[in-house]
């Protein structure tokens, strides 16, 4: 989460400044700057597009807000929104993350489709049989390490 008084790199630019210096965007107003629909917004944020530090949530006159750092969430939503044709969002992020090399991914195969995690963001992978569970992590981790 970002705090009052840190300091933030601006990526293009590759320049900080003091979070206090920066000026901040609502939720509403990024969605319709960019035209864009909460649901896209908040894929991007499940993929790893924009990290959940740049959600800001702050207390208003008329509720709660969403803030996001204007300069950090704009450049964002220009690269993905300019990028959409050409590259699949899971690949932008993984760009994103550094991953030059290719990264294991966990794959869950279900009757509704699969689901992927990347293994660098699965904390634990536990099964459950009622009261029962059994944490084969350290089992997968081991796999990955093996091949």
């Amino acid at each position: 989460m970002l705090r009052y008084g840190q300091k933030i790199t601006l990526l293009r630019r590759k320049e900080t400044i003091p979070l206090s210096d920066e000026k901040w965007i609502t939720k509403k107003e990024l969605l319709e700057r960019y035209n864009i629909s909460y649901g896209a917004l908040y894929r991007w944020k499940r993929k790893g597009l924009i990290p959940e530090e740049w959600f800001l949530r702050k207390a208003t006159t008329t509720g709660q807000e969403t803030f996001f750092p204007e300069a950090l969430i704009t450049e964002r939503v220009e690269l993905i929104l300019g990028s959409r044709n050409e590259v699949e969002l899971d690949e932008l992020a993984r760009r994103l993350r550094g991953g030059e090399k290719e990264a294991w991914v966990l794959t869950v195969g279900t009757t509704y489709g699969d689901k992927r995690f990347q293994m660098e963001d699965v904390k634990s992978i536990v099964l459950c049989q009622g009261e029962r569970q059994v944490d084969v992590t350290g089992l997968v981790t081991e796999k990955t390490k093996e091949a």
